[in-house]
């Protein structure tokens, strides 16, 4: 009975693995599929095909760098803003179609990579001008203003500057934005609506301004300065200004797609070119290669049977977690890699504890089905230990590191969880298959 159940889970292990193997590299099947399509005429279908996703630097791409000003911003502020500003880039990156955007907050510093993007310009303009919204009361020494729509005037003292002032409501809280028609003059506005914060920002500016007037400024530039008549409840304004229908709806596909909390200006901008990148994948891949048939032939050498058992648990657990890779869209970074090539080194660790303490059970004459028990049962406590202690420190690392970091920490993490399938439960159920056989009886292979 327990050598079925040790058939039906091996059956079942290699299943999976078999799938996971058609999976990774598609092709093997899909040759197999046309193959059989052409003599036989059946029409078997082709495997379904889940691109790796490559990063910045495996694929080439952008790194940009930009700059926020926060001078108007209190220091209690900065932290939520820059959160927001965040938030707005990646829904304008995402809605350009850009796949895996990395957007990073340092400090006052915004960081954007995206991948498969070589052209500087293209990259810029993926992320677009979006637009920086605020409203601006009138300062206290201007008792008029002269022109509704210019930014610079004379004040009462002669001098030339902006009549208006910066408030505290900004696009950070601006909900929608539509455009719609003056009944009256027939020409196109742009309504806007607030969250509930910028609601009652919105009503606390007008109630404070009734009889004067109350700037809309985009990018520093003023599109309309009405008259304030009354307090304005509901959370609702509107902005118009001599543009066009079509210059309106891209203004309000602007808005939506995020206006910015606060202004920001590109300060860096590197390329990652695809030969670059191309080069580092081959590299990588060289590695991992050569790592993997060096942990094999050390495997083989120093444990023999089990070795070869070890090893082929180990074939298993790479198909495994790179078809897990595939089917989470984790984008593989360099770091990524060498988090997942450690984790192979930590499933031959746990291997080498196991057949250590098996072989000293077999030098005391024990069974060899009791030998095997106590080999995992006693390495057990070392193996556990070990890899919580590896997933805690990358837990830590993925939470307070940067992105090739967190790559580096969750490719680790997910390596650690298979690795200990691989070795525990796959190897254990390998060598229980020689537990009735003669192989068994010569030490020597063990």
């Amino acid at each position: 009975m327990s050598n079925r159940r040790t058939y039906i889970t091996l059956a079942a292990v290699f299943f999976l693995a078999i799938f996971a193997g058609f999976l990774v590299y598609p092709t093997a099947w899909n040759k197999g599929a046309d193959y059989i399509n052409a003599e036989l005429g059946v029409g078997a279908p082709h495997f379904f095909n889940i691109p790796f996703k490559l990063g910045l630097d495996l694929q080439g791409g952008m790194h940009l760098i930009y700059e926020a000003d926060l001078s108007g911003i209190a220091k209690q502020d900065k932290g939520p803003v820059m959160d927001g500003l965040r938030d707005v880039i990646e829904r304008r990156v995402n809605f350009f179609g850009v796949s895996e955007p990395i957007i990073q907050v340092q400090k006052e510093r915004l960081v954007v990579e995206l991948a498969g993007i070589i052209d500087p310009a293209e990259a810029i303009k993926q992320i677009g001008k979006t637009p920086f919204l605020e409203f601006k009361e009138q300062k206290t020494n201007f008792t008029e203003i002269i022109d509704n729509n210019k930014k610079i005037i004379e004040s009462k003292q002669g001098d030339v500057e902006d009549p208006f002032q910066s408030t505290l409501l900004t696009g950070r809280y601006l909900k929608k934005a539509e455009v719609s028609l003056d009944q009256q003059i027939y020409k196109p506005l742009v309504l806007l609506e607030f969250n509930d914060e910028g609601a009652k920002l919105f009503e606390g500016l007008t109630e404070k301004n009734v009889g004067k007037q109350l700037a809309i400024y985009v990018d520093g530039i003023p599109l309309s300065s009405p008259v304030v008549n009354e307090k304005i409840s509901g959370g609702k304004a509107q902005i118009s200004g001599s543009f066009s229908i079509d210059e309106a709806k891209k203004l309000a596909q602007n808005l939506n797609a995020g206006a910015l909390p606060v202004p920001i200006k590109l300060i860096s901008q590197q390329t990652v070119g695809p030969t670059l990148g191309k080069v580092s994948l081959e590299k990588s891949l060289s590695a991992g290669i050569f790592g993997f048939l060096a942990v094999i032939a050390f495997m083989i050498i120093f444990y023999r049977l089990p070795g070869v058992l070890a090893s082929l648990a180990l074939a298993i657990y790479v198909v495994l977690i790179l078809a897990i890779f595939k089917l989470m869209s984790v984008t593989l970074t360099l770091s990524g890699i060498a988090g997942f090539i450690l984790s192979i080194g930590m499933a031959v660790d746990a291997n080498v504890l196991i057949f250590s303490r098996m072989r000293e059970e077999l030098k005391l004459d024990k069974s060899f089905l009791i030998s095997v028990g106590e080999g995992f049962r006693r390495a057990w406590p070392s193996i556990r230990d070990s890899n919580l202690n590896t997933l805690i420190v990358s837990a830590i690392f993925f939470t307070f590191g940067t992105s090739f970091v967190k790559g580096f920490a969750f490719t680790l993490i997910l390596g650690v969880l298979v690795s200990m399938f691989s070795a525990v439960f796959v190897t254990r159920n390998l060598l229980k298959l020689f537990q009735d056989s003669k192989i068994n009886k010569y030490k020597i292979l063990w």
